[in-house]
């Protein structure tokens, strides 16, 4: 359940060793798009603030929400394995400030700049082993549970030993698709959760109390 958030990139410090370097600096309102799924995969992102939903969509249109990212994370790293086109899209939830890395110059970074290859191979094992924890919570455990786990992590719970709130709150129907079940379903553990002291929500902002840890500890 641990959120071991990286450290802030000074990017500025960390190119100044490199001739020619240079990054991109971007701003993103809420709800734009970053990039698409099939758009050429040429880049690499980092979240300096402000919170990314990653999502893929079927041939058949259903959208399902791989990950939200937070602060000081990696994405469109696919691109350094060789990923041509991007697999998912990129969107804004809130306000984003990021920096944007050609490919080339991130491989190169990631050679000879230390600090950067320590933290991009951090970031690479913590994101693998949330996808494995995915995995497992989809496999064994029902939908309240994974519903609980999935309001946890988006509340940083572990990251200080406290859960905090969400802002902006996010809708039921981004939370069913991250959880795996219907929008009905959502909504009747989100009332439940609510009636226990759980959870809060109104005014734009849903609050996650670490009481709901319960649910998780709970046979």
């Amino acid at each position: 359940m641990a959120n071991n958030k990286s450290r802030p990139v000074d990017w500025e410090a960390l190119l100044a060793g490199i001739s020619g370097a240079k990054t991109l600096n971007l701003e993103y309102g809420a709800n734009r798009n970053i990039f698409q799924q099939g758009d050429p995969a040429d880049s690499v992102f980092y979240l300096r603030r402000g919170k990314v939903k990653i999502s893929v969509t079927s041939q058949q249109g259903k959208e399902a929400i791989v990950a939200i990212l937070d602060s000081d994370e990696f994405f469109g790293e696919g691109c350094l394995a060789g990923q041509p086109l991007r697999i998912a899209s990129a969107t804004a939830i809130t306000d984003c400030s990021l920096a944007r890395i050609e490919k080339p110059l991130m491989a190169r970074m990631l050679h000879e700049q230390h600090d950067i290859s320590e933290l991009f191979v951090t970031h690479l094992l913590s994101r693998n082993v949330r996808y494995e924890e995915d995995l497992v919570d989809q496999l064994f455990n029902s939908s309240e549970k994974r519903l609980a786990r999935i309001l946890l992590l988006l509340a940083h719970f572990g990251k200080e030993s406290r859960a905090e709130t969400i802002l902006p709150s996010i809708s039921q129907e981004n939370l069913a698709q991250m959880v795996g079940t219907t929008r009905s379903r959502v909504s009747h553990f989100m009332n439940k959760f609510r009636e226990l002291g759980f959870v809060d929500y109104g005014g734009g902002a849903l609050t996650v109390n670490t009481s709901l840890l319960s649910v998780l500890l709970h046979d």
